[in-house]
């Protein structure tokens, strides 16, 4: 209608008629796409915002219509209404590619009970459950597998593409896809803690916490709107009370009316405060395809402006995955009672180190025994009874500390030693070995391409190994032999440095705390403990060191794009609102200044989720 409205226009058409049918073949063009927009003012005004980008389109094109400028008055209101249009898709595109990333959970499990198989909802499956998955699906729930060796596509939880071998006994997690074969698996976790609905929670959380930039420009905006339209106002009176005092100036009430209707069209805010939190949006939805997490758009920029990054050694920059190397018992001990007491103690522990010696002992057919009264002493082992007696496992400084000596040559050895002691007395112990994660020479190299060369090794190892480990990678500063606290402590002297903002990566309950105090705290998702992970600022889910590389780079690419609108918001609208207060932009001008400057910021911002991570 608007176009033959123009060529009615050209043709005289109008005129020839009756000049009322130019009105209403206009307003009649206006109403489909005024009438949401007036909805929208309406429903401000009574929830008693009154200066809001519905108001403003509203004003505008009513009093285009007062000083007939029909034309106008619908094409501000119709490209203001395909601009929001285009918002609201990409925002909507935003948000759906963040959740159809993660919200892959089925809605049906097959549960394998003694009157055979049933589909039930995997809210109604129990801990403990048989479940089973067929070639193609999705695991419905966390558990252990039970069937042999299988292939397991994990692109939902980690990003990667490349199939995960999964052995018999080991852990499953909602959300991978079976690859191979059938598989049955025993549910260990309920649907609501499953590590995929742990994963969704974050992110939706994630595009609630809002970036300082984000915070900044919705202020802003409720400052900004009513000013503008003050401003819109004096532009119609001042020009008339000038014209009391001096005759020789002609005010026409139409002109001026004009110039404020542009005026109020130019200083819409919605470029802004649709294609900022956009780009935060853009940000974290292609982080999320990386197999990272942000817990919100803060973290973003948080993580932008980091200078200093300090890993934690065990399951971070190495393997987690240890061997035991050698068994050294005392004399009157032979190696395999030492296994067995050893393994037994570890049986309940969580920890990598724990899980290797277990796993040794299993390997010798070891029978284990039943451990009680298990106390963990973080940073140094766990106390155990076992039978009649009383076990310490762990570093020299358990053993010490119960007044214990350990023989002086373990504090030569390289490897991780962990000893034991029953009933007060030595009894040998066992050396570990723990291989560097194939990556974590590439997360050191990456980093300081991006000018993060402050990088740092906090361990509670022995400083020989961890000291060699940082050799290995290239790192210059590395602490071993450090108790939680002890790390905690040397966390809060580097923040109190000036110019420091340091992300710590961990992933033991032990790193908890430094997690909580470093500027970002980084958690390793895929083996990392639960408290790691609610503690964190960032999961990575691959395991994989070198993302955060990857999340430094994304951060900072997301800042880039989000200025990049600001300031391009800013330019050109300060430069056509002085034109339309000067006269010389009219309303075709004012409508790019918005609805074209907002479209071309969204585009900029939907980029940032297509650009290539190297």
């Amino acid at each position: 209608m608007l176009v033959l409205g123009f060529g009615a226009d050209e043709m005289n058409l109008f005129e020839t008629i009756h000049p009322t049918v130019r009105l209403v073949w206009y307003l009649i063009a206006y109403l489909p796409v005024g009438l949401p927009v007036i909805k929208e003012a309406y429903e401000g005004i009574f929830q008693k915002d009154y200066f809001n980008e519905f108001t403003l389109m509203v004003i505008a094109t009513v009093g285009a219509f007062c000083i007939g400028e029909y034309p106008e008055g619908v094409a501000v209101m119709l490209f203001y209404s395909v601009g929001e249009l285009f918002q609201d898709r990409a925002v909507n595109r935003a948000r759906k590619g963040i959740s159809a990333l993660l919200d892959v959970r089925p809605d049906k499990a097959v549960v394998v009970r003694p009157e055979g198989r049933t589909t039930v909802s995997p809210e109604e499956v129990r801990i403990g459950e048989t479940i089973e998955v067929k070639v193609g699906e999705r695991l419905p729930l966390d558990g252990r597998l039970l069937s042999d060796a299988a292939l397991f596509n994990t692109a939902a939880l980690t990003g990667e593409s490349v199939p995960q071998s999964i052995r018999k006994g080991e852990e499953v997690l909602a959300g991978m896809i079976a690859t191979d074969r059938v598989v049955t698996v025993e549910v260990t976790k309920d649907y609501s803690n499953s590590a995929l609905s742990r994963i969704l929670r974050m992110v939706e959380e994630a595009t609630e916490r809002k970036a300082p930039a984000e915070q900044f420009i919705r202020k802003f905006a409720r400052i900004y709107t009513p000013v503008v339209t003050l401003l819109a106002v004096l532009i119609v009176i001042l020009p008339y009370l000038y014209s009391t005092f001096h005759t020789s100036f002609a005010y026409v009430f139409a002109d001026w009316l004009y110039r404020a209707l542009v005026f109020l069209v130019i200083s819409c805010p919605c470029a802004l405060v649709v294609s900022i939190p956009l780009g935060y949006f853009g940000g974290i939805g292609a982080a999320s395809r990386k197999g990272i997490l942000f817990k919100g758009g803060n973290y973003v920029d948080a993580m932008a402006k980091v200078n200093r990054v300090v890993f934690d050694k065990t399951g971070t920059l190495t393997q987690g995955v240890f061997t035991v190397n050698h068994i050294m018992p005392a004399t009157d001990v032979t190696e395999e009672q030492l296994l067995t007491w050893v393994a037994s103690a570890e049986q309940s522990s969580h920890h990598p180190i724990a899980g290797a010696i277990v796993s040794y002992a299993r390997l010798r057919a070891l029978e284990l025994m039943m451990s009680e009264d298990l106390e963990e002493v973080p940073g140094k082992g766990l106390k155990a009874q076992i039978g009649n007696s009383r076990l310490l496992v762990g570093n020299a400084r358990l053993l010490q500390e119960a007044g214990i000596d350990c023989p002086a040559e373990l504090s030569e050895k390289i490897e991780t030693v962990v000893c034991c002691a029953v009933d007060g007395k030595y009894v040998g112990s066992l050396l570990l070995s723990d291989l560097p994660k194939e990556d974590a020479r590439t997360a050191i190299e990456k980093l300081k391409k991006l000018q993060v060369t402050d990088v740092r090794i906090l361990s509670g190892d022995k400083q020989a190994l961890v000291s060699d480990l940082a050799k290995r990678l290239g790192i210059a500063r590395a602490y071993g032999e450090l108790l939680p606290e002890g790390k905690a402590g040397m966390m809060e002297q580097w923040k109190a440095e000036p110019g420091s903002l340091i992300a710590y990566v961990g992933d033991g309950i032990n790193d908890a705390p430094v997690l909580a105090l470093s500027n970002v705290g980084i958690a390793m998702g895929a083996l990392g403990s639960d408290i790691a992970i609610e503690t964190a600022d960032v999961v990575i889910q691959t395991d994989q060191p070198s993302k955060v590389a990857e999340a430094i780079s994304i951060s900072r690419q997301t800042g880039r794009v989000v200025w990049q609108n600001v300031c391009m918001a800013f330019g050109v609208k300060l430069a056509v609102l002085l034109l339309g207060a000067m006269g010389i932009a009219t309303l075709w001008e004012a409508v790019f200044a918005d609805v074209g400057v907002a479209l071309l910021a969204i585009f900029n911002a939907v980029r940032i989720q297509y650009i290539e991570i190297k």
